[in-house]
């Protein structure tokens, strides 16, 4: 009986090879139709000073160049937002979003990718390590101790899609004081940035700021803060790294060049240019390190 089901189906079984046949030929062509730009475009989130911090990077970009053998430029960004939209749009191909950007441009594009991240050298307010803290910060001359003492004060953010300096904020501090954020606080603004909120306490304009960590750290470091300036209240958990984001559609070999010229000399910065990250370690990095900040974004 099994033979004569067999030979039954086998005319069949050809028939529906030859129709299948034009379906396997549009997918091969669908699987070839990836990209591959003329030029790449790098952008990274706002930081204090962007150009510099692009500046900076130009070695690595200098390596992708000779590694792609195509120009590689630079975008410079007004915004969290216009960075992601770039990579959904494809004017940017390679990016360094921060942790809340990458999870909201994943949820737009799934075709976005996290590929790599960087090990934080320890600084005046973090430890070392692929991760980081949202910190609420307040002058340490303040009669601000405890954070029930700036019920009803100011506080500043730094960008609506910052992880460290808003987005997290918002969905951790209310599991602490019971209410939201904005309520808790009197009166609710936006820096623009780590460094601007921050000093924002120090001279005053606001009473308290949720900055990362890092990027205090690199304050104090740049001689624009010391340690005794601020007073901590509140630490997060550790937040994921930032990480470096490529848009998956580029051609295989076009990201194969791209994550060798960043995990290159065993994953170690080569460049003296790259210390303005406080990185001491450049390290792969999958989607999955993002789960713990699904539930809470």
């Amino acid at each position: 009986m099994p033979h004569r089901i067999f030979r039954t189906w086998a005319p069949h079984r050809r028939a529906l090879a030859l129709l299948l046949l034009p379906m396997l030929g549009i997918a091969e062509v669908r699987a070839a139709a990836c990209e591959r730009p003329a030029r790449i475009v790098y952008s990274m989130v706002p930081e204090s000073e962007p150009r510099e911090a692009l500046a900076a990077f130009a070695p690595i970009l200098k390596d992708l160049r000779d590694a792609l053998g195509i120009p590689v430029d630079t975008a410079v960004p007004p915004s969290y937002a216009a960075v992601v939209e770039g990579l959904i749009s494809g004017a940017i191909h390679v990016a360094r979003l921060g942790p809340a950007s990458y999870i909201a441009a994943r949820n737009s594009d799934p075709g976005l990718k996290a590929f790599a991240t960087f090990s934080r050298k320890a600084g005046a307010f973090g430890n070392e390590g692929p991760f980081y803290h949202s910190l609420l910060v307040v002058r340490s001359g303040s009669r601000f101790s405890v954070l029930r003492s700036l019920q009803g004060m100011r506080v500043a953010l730094v960008d609506p899609d910052s992880t460290s300096g808003a987005r997290l904020p918002r969905r951790l501090l209310p599991q602490t004081t019971g209410v939201p954020l904005d309520q808790y606080f009197g009166r609710v603004s936006y820096a623009g940035d780590h460094a601007q909120a921050a000093l924002a306490v120090m001279k005053e304009e606001t009473d308290a700021a949720f900055v990362s960590s890092t990027q205090l750290s690199a304050l104090v470091e740049a001689g624009k803060a010391s340690v005794q300036d601020f007073r901590v209240l509140w630490r997060s958990p550790p937040i994921p790294m930032d990480p470096f984001v490529y848009r998956d559609r580029l051609c295989e070999d076009i990201k194969a060049k791209i994550r060798t010229v960043f995990y290159r000399r065993d994953g170690r910065l080569p460049d003296a240019g790259l210390k303005s990250m406080d990185a001491i370690r450049i390290l792969p990095l999958g989607d999955e390190a993002f789960d713990i900040l699904r539930g809470v974004l």
